[in-house]
C-alpha cells in the first residue's frame, strides 16, 4: 500500500468536508491519500443561474477531467450533483452512508414565516410580497405548487456564500440542503424542516468515482462503500435519467429500506409549479432490478410524459 491516494475535491467547505471523510475512511483501512483541489465552473460563475448553464456536470466536469488525465486517482461529489451517465471510463466505486435528505427554509423574519406557512397567500405579514430565494428548479417548482403566491429570487454560491446573502438580503428566507448545513455545523436555529418537499434524487450521499480500469482504488473504496445508501440512490437515479437524465429539472424522488422492503416515491413538476405528477410504489429489496426506471415509466404513462415533454421543448 505505498501508493499514495489522490482525492481530488471542490474548494468549498462542504467539498473539503465530504473529502477529508472519505480521506479517514481510506486510512481507517490502512491506505494513505491526500486531497488535491480542482475549481469547477459551477464555483467559478455564481451568478447565472443553474439551470442556465446546462447544469448537468457542472460541478463534476472539472474533476472528471483531472481524473481522466491522471492528475488525480478519485473524485469526491454530492452525489446529487453527478450526471447519472458517468464519463466514459469513469465508474462510481463508493457511496458514503447517507446523511439528511432534507431541504430545510432558513428564514429572516419569524413572524412572517409563522403567518404565513400555514396558508398560500403570496403576502407576508409585512404586506411585501413573501420571497424566497433558491437556484434550485425543483425546489423552486414545489415551493410555488405549495405557495403559488410567492416571488422566487436567484441564490447562487457555496453554502457560506448564500447564508451571508440571504442575511444581507430582503429575502424573507432561502431554500437549503440539510445535509450540507449540518455537515459543517452551519445549520442556524432559524431553520425549518421542509418535510413535504420530496428531495433531488440522491440528495445527502456522497459519491466517490475512479478510472474504470483503477482496480487498485476500486478495492480500496470497496472496503467503506454503504450498500443500502448505494441501491436506493441508483433506483432515485435510475428514475431521474428514465425521465429526463439531468439534475436540471423539477424531478425529486426518494427511496428508502424498511425491513426488506424499498418505499419509493418520486415526482415532477413543471417549472412553474402549477403542474405535477406523482408516483408512491414499493418492492421487496429481492426483486428491485429496473424498480427506478418502471417507477418512472409508470409515472409517464399516469400524465408525466405531457410535463416531461414540456420541459425538453422549452430547453430547445
Amino acid at each position: 500500500m505505498n501508493r499514495v491516494v489522490r482525492i481530488g475535491t471542490r474548494e468549498s467547505a462542504l467539498a473539503v468536508w465530504q473529502a477529508t471523510q472519505v480521506k479517514q475512511l481510506l486510512q481507517d483501512s490502512g491506505y494513505t491519500s491526500e486531497l488535491v483541489f480542482i475549481k469547477s465552473e459551477g464555483d467559478i460563475d455564481l451568478k447565472t443561474p443553474l439551470y442556465e448553464m446546462g447544469v448537468q456536470g457542472i460541478f463534476t466536469r472539472s474533476l472528471d477531467i483531472a481524473l481522466l488525465n491522471d492528475r488525480i486517482d478519485i473524485a469526491v461529489h454530492s452525489l446529487k450533483d453527478v450526471p447519472t451517465q458517468l464519463p466514459e471510463g469513469i465508474v462510481q466505486c463508493a457511496v458514503l452512508k447517507r446523511g439528511s435528505y432534507k431541504d430545510l427554509l432558513v428564514y429572516r423574519d419569524k413572524a412572517a414565516v409563522d403567518s404565513l406557512l400555514p396558508a398560500t397567500s403570496g403576502v407576508a405579514a409585512t404586506g411585501s410580497p413573501f420571497t424566497i430565494a433558491t437556484s434550485s428548479i425543483r425546489r423552486k417548482a414545489q415551493w410555488l405548487n405549495h405557495y403559488p403566491g410567492h416571488a422566487i429570487e436567484n441564490l447562487r454560491g457555496n453554502v457560506n456564500t448564500r447564508l451571508k446573502k440571504l442575511h444581507d438580503s430582503n429575502w424573507h428566507g432561502a431554500i437549503f440542503a440539510a445535509a450540507g448545513l449540518e455537515r459543517i455545523g452551519l445549520r442556524p436555529e432559524n431553520a425549518i424542516e421542509l418535510d413535504w418537499m420530496l428531495p433531488a434524487p440522491a440528495q445527502g450521499a456522497v459519491g466517490v468515482v475512479c478510472r474504470k480500469e483503477d482496480s487498485f482504488i476500486l478495492e480500496a473504496c470497496h472496503y467503506f462503500n454503504d450498500a443500502d445508501t448505494e441501491l436506493c440512490t441508483k433506483i432515485e437515479r435510475d428514475f431521474l435519467r428514465a425521465l429526463l437524465g439531468g439534475c436540471s429539472t423539477p424531478i425529486s424522488a426518494l427511496a428508502e429500506i424498511k425491513n426488506g422492503i424499498v418505499f419509493f416515491k418520486g415526482n415532477i413538476f413543471s417549472t412553474d409549479g402549477k403542474e405535477k405528477v406523482e408516483i408512491e410504489t414499493t418492492v421487496e429489496v429481492a426483486h428491485v432490478e429496473e424498480f427506478g426506471k418502471k417507477a418512472a415509466e409508470k409515472l409517464l404513462s399516469n400524465g408525466g410524459k405531457k410535463i416531461a415533454d414540456s420541459i425538453r421543448n422549452a430547453g430547445k
